[in-house]
């Protein structure tokens, strides 16, 4: 049988056959809205290199901001931030993990590997659903907005959707890799959020009983905060 996609063609009967439990008519019919998005969204050849350049800044290297995020506010101290800071960490772990899972159990190509539209950046031919930034950056925020540090998560998603809008501007994802990602993120966090409320002081506090102990000189000299 030869793949199509998700669907698999029957060489003898020339049938298809879904891998999942979308038909294959319909799974047709959303990979077309999905390609014909990607192309409304995508830059064309015209587009001022200056603005490439820009979007191509937004979609690779704003996601370096998201580890800085959380590092300066467990080093801000405060058993809130630094509470928050490990539920988002916590959320954006568990979603990144399904993202694999996903990738493995039905391979999404890329634009680019099929030769749709431009592309602006380079990037492996990995799976494109979902896309691994927009779930970070979602999973972070949510995980911020739960812990009470509303105002930090709102801003976080809001670069985040900023962020999946350049990857697919770009090139590199389709936009349906984005409305998967808000999905893997939010079922995350609908599973994560309820554990933490049972376990997430004592998992805090023992955290920063070893930083502390790790860290016991630049604390006591006033360079960090216990």
């Amino acid at each position: 049988m030869a793949a199509r996609g998700a669907c698999y063609v029957d060489a003898k009967n020339g049938r298809e056959y879904s891998a999942s439990p979308i038909p294959c008519l319909t799974m047709h019919a959303i990979q077309n809205l999905n390609h014909a998005l990607f192309l409304l969204l995508n830059a064309g050849a015209t587009t001022p290199r200056w603005w490439i350049d820009l979007a191509v800044f937004v979609a690779n290297d704003l996601v370096y901001g998201v580890p800085v995020l959380l590092i300066g506010l467990w080093l801000a101290g405060g058993p809130s931030r630094r509470g928050a800071a490990l539920l988002a960490f916590a959320i954006a772990m568990a979603a990144l993990g399904a993202n694999q899972l996903i990738g493995l159990a039905w391979y999404q190509p890329r634009p680019f590997v099929i030769g749709l539209g431009h592309t602006w950046t380079s990037h492996v031919p990995d799976a494109s659903f979902p896309s691994d930034h927009l779930t970070l950056f979602t999973s972070i925020g949510l995980g911020l907005l739960f812990g009470g540090l509303k105002r930090v998560g709102a801003a976080t998603l809001v670069v985040g959707l900023l962020v999946g809008w350049a990857r697919v501007y770009v090139g590199l994802h389709f936009p349906l890799d984005m409305a998967g990602s808000l999905m893997v993120a939010t079922l995350c966090s609908a599973v994560i959020v309820p554990l933490w409320q049972r376990m997430g002081v004592a998992c805090t506090t023992r955290l920063q009983s070893v930083y502390r102990l790790v860290l016991a000189r630049p604390i006591a000299r006033g360079i960090l905060r216990a």
